[in-house]
């Protein structure tokens, strides 16, 4: 499994496929938006955007519909139940880069206790259960 700090785990959309669900759990596990199956992908933003499917971006900030209303949408979803804002993550991706945003994931979603990742959706971390603070 690759490191939820690995610069490939960052989605299109700003997410970090490496604090999904999707992609912590064992089971039907999501390969994230750039793993070597994109088809099992389980988000549906990217999988439908004509500027992906045509490789001709790798962020949704490099689209001259930047933001467009389904990643408007993703990112107010994301802001009301989880505290986090895609757009925000592409804002801070474009300003400083690709490394910097990975290094701040790393200290924002490693958990205290044990070292390991707290999942953006349950909120808690994914190995020991300790609720993020």
């Amino acid at each position: 499994m690759k490191s939820p700090n690995d610069l490939s785990l960052i989605a299109p959309c700003g997410m970090n496929c490496g604090i999904c669900m999707a992609y912590l759990r064992d089971k039907n596990k999501c390969p994230g938006c750039r793993g070597l199956d994109v088809t099992r992908s389980k988000c549906k933003q990217i999988k439908h955007c004509p500027t992906f499917e045509n490789g001709r971006a790798q962020f949704c900030f490099e689209c001259e519909k930047f933001p467009c209303s389904r990643l408007k949408h993703l990112d107010e979803r994301y802001r009301t139940k989880y505290n986090m804002s895609m757009i925000e993550n592409l804002e801070y991706i474009k300003k400083f880069g690709l490394k910097e945003f990975v290094k701040n994931e790393k200290t924002r979603w490693t958990c205290p206790e044990c070292g390991g990742t707290i999942c953006v959706h349950k909120g808690y971390c994914h190995s020991c259960g300790k609720k993020k603070e």
